[in-house]
């Protein structure tokens, strides 16, 4: 375990991680990641499990509901202290600040040679908060230094490192998500030294848009930590932009002067947690279809890389080919080495893990799906059920395949999310697209005619694929709440692809 986390805390953490696995989500529009709830721990559990159910609620109510502690906040280094009116700073027009706060997370030599991870500052300080709050909150930042330094205890003094960018996301108990955005580098200094991370936590998911701030702290942060403040203010202070919208922020650098920051936000909102560059330069298109194949049918999946942001890209990537659909069980696009155990879960799930730990991943595991995004791999899919390349109606698949095939290495990121998503968001329509004739509304309830839904498929291959499909929670969920609206309501961006689609057949029956 190391000194991050005792026994005791990691015995706290995997009980909220059973509590979060049965419960059903609240929000259903964000992309899930880690600690994903909704799932049934197996039966016969005691108190003396040593699987993943007991571990991981135990770790992660460190995180929220665990044992108190009695760790303190951190204090935030002296030249960046935070004024106390900063608690009190103006919302934006959602509701919501631009940011929750800034972290920095390094690592410490402990007494017996380890390291362990430490939050060393803190922006905004958390004065007002009542006690209860406090505590709370120091559970969730013991949960940030986790997932800022996934390996764990082991680390050798470095004289080089390449900073990478990676996000993660803490789900709440009621299902409310904050993101978190990381960004791992070498600090000042000379010599052979551990790396460090600055850490945003945010409700907003964006992660383009958050990278972009991190080339800003990075900047300010080679010249002095003390710059750092000053900019983070002010971006705490700014409105967030609507999609396709631009904020500035006013900053000023010593022998620079003030520099204006524009932030772009992505015209398509939904897709603004999202690149696809990486899942398709580490996947061919054929491969990448295997992959939606067994996420549909929600099956127990696995990344492996070194490289953290390559696994956070992908699994964020692979969950946003099931739009309009939202994944609904466990999601961790970086596993902590310290939470291996949930492998073992035999819920479905979406892991990130890096390849290091590889062994642990195939201990005793066949009935799910590996998948391998090193470069230097020499087998893409270390485990398979062998059945994936017959799940989705071959017909169906030559679609998604040439529609991919229209997309270009060199595409800026929007245009190629938009080639993409449409690509999926196409299979949608032509399998499911039908649902809402099949929502009878009466008292202003609606009821899904389930049967009469799949009999009215004239391919048979596509009515076998929609009579597994409808059968998981994803789909399920989405009709409850088409079923919670009502018809004449607005329309989101797949009914638009359906009444377009229909549209074109109805031209095509006419000639």
């Amino acid at each position: 375990m190391g000194e991050a986390v005792t026994r005791r805390e990691k015995r706290t953490i995997l009980t909220n991680f059973k509590q979060r696995w049965s419960e059903p989500p609240k929000d259903h529009l964000v992309i899930p990641d880690a600690f994903g709830n909704h799932g049934v721990a197996p039966p016969g559990e005691d108190d003396e499990h040593k699987g993943v159910f007991r571990r991981l609620s135990s770790m992660l109510p460190s995180i929220r509901k665990g044992r108190r502690d009695k760790a303190k906040a951190p204090e935030p280094l002296e030249a960046l202290q935070t004024p106390p009116s900063e608690e009190r700073l103006p919302r934006c027009v959602s509701g919501q600040y631009f940011f929750e706060y800034l972290v920095v997370v390094s690592l410490k030599m402990t007494k017996v040679g380890t390291y362990e991870p430490q939050i060393t500052y803190q922006f905004p300080k958390r004065d007002m908060m009542a006690r209860f709050q406090k505590e709370e909150e120091e559970k969730t930042l013991k949960a940030i230094t986790l997932f800022c330094f996934p390996e764990g205890i082991s680390w050798a003094p470095l004289t080089e490192y390449h900073s990478e960018t990676f996000s993660f996301v803490l789900t709440e108990i009621d299902g409310s998500r904050r993101n978190g955005y990381c960004r791992r580098l070498l600090p000042g200094g000379k010599g052979a030294r551990p790396p460090e991370a600055y850490c945003i936590i945010s409700t907003l998911a964006c992660f383009g848009l958050f990278s972009e701030i991190f080339d800003e702290v990075e900047k300010r942060r080679q010249i002095s930590t003390a710059l750092v403040y000053p900019f983070m203010q002010k971006l705490r202070e700014a409105q967030f932009p609507a999609p396709g919208h631009t904020v500035e922020i006013k900053s000023f650098i010593p022998e620079s002067g003030t520099e204006i920051i524009r932030l772009t936000r992505p015209l398509d909102s939904w897709l603004e947690h999202v690149n696809f560059h990486t899942l398709f330069d580490c996947l061919t298109d054929a491969e990448v279809l295997l992959v939606f194949a067994a996420a549909v049918l929600e099956r127990r999946i696995i990344f492996i890389a070194e490289e953290l942001g390559k696994l956070s890209q992908v699994l964020h990537a692979v969950a946003a080919l099931l739009y309009p659909f939202t994944w609904q069980h466990t999601f961790i696009s970086i596993v902590p080495e310290i939470l291996i155990d949930v492998v073992m879960a035999p819920t479905p799930y979406l892991l990130g893990v890096q390849k290091r730990l590889l062994d642990q991943v195939l201990q005793d595991q066949s009935d799910l799906l590996v998948v391998d995004l090193s470069v230097n791999r020499k087998k893409t899919f270390i485990v398979s059920i062998g059945d994936e390349d017959s799940i989705l109606p071959p017909k169906l698949q030559t679609e998604i395949l040439e529609a991919l095939s229209r997309k270009r290495k060199d595409l800026p990121v929007e245009e190629l999310n938009r080639v993409v998503s449409e690509a999926f968001l196409h299979f949608f329509v032509r399998t499911v697209g039908h649902y809402s004739s099949y929502v009878k509304y009466s008292e202003g309830k609606g009821e899904f005619e389930k049967r009469r839904f799949y009999k009215v498929i004239e391919s048979k291959t596509t009515r076998h694929f929609v009579k597994k499909f409808i059968q998981t929670q994803m789909f399920d969920l989405f009709i409850q709440e088409v079923e919670k609206r009502q018809p004449s309501g607005p329309q989101g961006i797949f009914q638009r692809k359906i009444v377009e689609d229909q549209k074109k057949r109805d031209k095509l029956r006419k000639h």
